[in-house]
C-alpha cells in the first residue's frame, strides 16, 4: 500500500448486548403500553361477558377465536410483513419502494377485512354452531354480525397503518393513535352492554366503533408523513411489491389461523362435556392469548429492527437482536404463566362467579400457565423470524402445535383417559413445542441461509 494511501476505515463495532436491548426497549415501550391496555381491556371484556351469564359467556368463547385471528392477522401477522417489508426497504434505502408498497398494504387489508366480514357476519350461526354448538351460537350471532360486519374492515385498516409507521421506525406515533381506541373501547362496551341494554352484542358494537375512529386517525398521521416518507397511491399495483408483504404476511396469517384453528378444534372436542367446560376453556384460552398482545410490543419491534439489519446484510446483528429481545419476552411471559401457574383457582375465580366454570378454568390453568414462558420466547423469536424473511421455523413449531394439542389431546383423553386434563395438557406440551422449535430456527445455518 503507497505510504500516500488513505488508512482503511476502521470496522464498527457491533453493538454491545446492553446497546441493543435499548434499542429493542425504546421502540417495544409505547407498543407495549397499547398491548397493556389491549389486554386490560380484553380482561373487562371477559368479566363484561361472564356478566350476562354462562349462556353469553360461551357465546363470547366461540367468538374468540375469531375475533383474536382479526387481531393476531391484521396486526401481528400480515402486519408484520408490512413492517418486515417497510423496514427492509428503508434498510436498503429505497424510499421509493417503500411509499409504494403503503398502496399495496392497504389493498390487502380491505380485502383481508372483507373475508372476514363474509365468513362471520353472513354466516355466523353455520360457523359457530360448528365450533361450540346451537347454545353457544345463538347467543354469539348479534355480537358476531356487529363485530366483523361493522368492524373486520377497519380494524384491518387500523392495523395495517400502524404497521407503516412501524416499519419506519415511529413505533411511538402508532401507538399514540391506539392507545385512543383501547381506552375508548371498555367504556363504550360497558355503556352499550349494561346502561343500553344490548347484552353481549354491545361489546361487538363498541369494538367496531373504536376502529373505525382508529382507521380514521391512522390514516392522517400516515398521510401526513407520520412514517418519515409520504405514501404514494398513485403507484400502479405491482406483484413484485405484492409479493414482498405477502411472502412473510400470507405464512404469518396462516401461522396465526392454525394457532386459532387449534384453539378453535380443542374447543369442539371440549364441546362434549357441556357449556360449562366451553366457558371454562374459554377463560384459559384468554389467559394463553393474552400473552400475545404483551409480547407484540417487543415483537414488533424485533420485526422492525431485524428487517434494517437484514436489508442491511448484517445477518449477525439480526440474530443478536432476536435473542435479545426473546431473553426480554421470558419476564413479559412470567407475568402472566406464573400467576396462572401457582395460583389456577384465584386466577379463574377473577373471571367468573360460576362454581363449575371456575373449577375447570382452574384445571387448564395448573397445565397451560406454565407453559406460556416457553410460548413467549417462540412468540419473540415468530415476530424476530418475520423480520428476516425466515418462516420455516415458525411452520414447523405452528403444525407441532396443532399435531399435539388436538391430536395429543384426543389421545390422553381417550385412549389413556384423562379426560378434560388430557386437552390442558396437551395444549401446554404444544404451545411449550411451538416455543422450542422457533428458538431452535435462529441460527446460523438458517438465518440467513439460503435466499426465500
Amino acid at each position: 500500500m503507497s505510504p500516500h494511501s488513505p488508512a482503511p476505515a476502521p470496522a464498527l463495532a457491533a453493538p454491545s448486548t446492553a446497546a441493543i436491548l435499548r434499542r429493542i426497549v425504546a421502540l417495544a415501550a409505547p407498543t407495549s403500553l397499547v398491548a397493556l391496555l389491549q389486554a386490560v381491556a380484553q380482561l373487562v371484556e371477559t368479566w363484561l361477558a361472564a356478566r350476562q351469564g354462562t349462556a353469553a359467556l360461551a357465546g363470547w368463547a366461540v367468538v374468540l377465536p375469531f375475533a383474536l385471528l382479526l387481531q393476531q392477522t391484521s396486526a401481528g401477522a400480515m402486519g408484520g410483513g408490512v413492517v418486515s417489508a417497510i423496514a427492509r426497504a428503508l434498510g436498503a434505502g429505497r424510499r421509493d419502494e417503500a411509499s409504494a408498497l403503503v398502496l399495496h398494504a392497504l389493498l390487502i387489508a380491505v380485502a383481508a377485512g372483507l373475508i372476514f366480514a363474509l365468513a362471520l357476519a353472513v354466516f355466523p350461526r353455520a360457523v359457530l354452531t360448528l365450533v361450540g354448538g346451537a347454545q353457544a351460537a345463538e347467543a354469539a350471532t348479534t355480537y358476531a354480525v356487529l363485530l366483523f360486519g361493522l368492524g373486520a374492515v377497519p380494524a384491518w385498516l387500523a392495523n395495517t397503518l400502524a404497521s407503516v409507521l412501524r416499519g419506519g421506525g415511529r413505533h411511538g406515533l402508532a401507538a399514540r393513535v391506539l392507545t385512543l381506541a383501547w381506552l375508548l373501547y371498555p367504556p363504550l362496551a360497558w355503556a352499550l352492554m349494561e346502561p343500553a341494554g344490548m347484552g353481549l352484542s354491545g361489546a361487538g358494537l363498541a369494538f367496531a366503533l373504536a376502529m373505525i375512529a382508529a382507521a380514521a386517525a391512522m390514516a392522517v398521521v400516515v398521510w401526513r408523513g407520520g412514517a418519515g416518507f409520504t405514501p404514494s397511491l398513485r403507484a400502479k399495483p405491482s406483484a413484485a411489491l405484492f409479493r414482498r408483504i405477502l411472502s412473510v404476511g400470507l405464512v404469518a396469517s396462516a401461522l396465526a389461523s392454525v394457532a386459532n384453528l387449534t384453539t378453535i378444534l380443542v374447543t369442539a372436542q371440549i364441546a362434549a362435556y357441556g357449556t360449562a367446560a366451553v366457558a371454562a376453556y374459554g377463560i384459559s384460552a384468554r389467559i394463553e392469548f393474552l400473552l400475545i398482545p404483551l409480547v407484540f410490543g417487543v415483537g414488533s419491534a424485533l420485526t422492525a429492527l431485524v428487517g434494517r439489519a437484514v436489508g442491511e446484510g448484517d445477518w449477525a446483528s439480526a440474530r443478536r437482536i432476536a435473542w435479545t429481545g426473546a431473553a426480554l419476552s421470558v419476564g413479559l411471559a412470567a407475568l402472566l404463566g406464573l400467576p396462572a401457574g401457582l395460583a389456577p383457582g384465584a386466577t379463574a375465580r377473577a373471571f367468573t362467579d360460576d362454581p363449575a366454570v371456575a373449577a375447570v378454568a382452574a384445571r387448564a390453568l395448573a397445565y397451560i400457565g406454565p407453559g406460556l414462558i416457553g410460548f413467549g420466547v417462540g412468540m419473540a423469536l415468530y415476530f424476530a423470524s418475520m423480520g428476516a424473511g425466515r418462516m420455516r421455523g415458525p411452520v414447523l413449531g405452528a403444525f407441532s402445535r396443532i399435531a399435539i394439542a388436538v391430536g395429543g389431546g384426543w389421545l390422553l383423553a381417550h385412549p389413556f383417559g384423562m379426560g378434560l386434563d388430557g386437552y390442558f395438557l396437551a395444549v401446554a406440551l404444544g404451545i411449550t413445542t411451538f416455543g422450542a422449535l422457533i428458538a431452535a430456527s435462529v441460527r446460523p445455518g438458517v438465518w440467513p441461509g439460503r435466499s426465500s
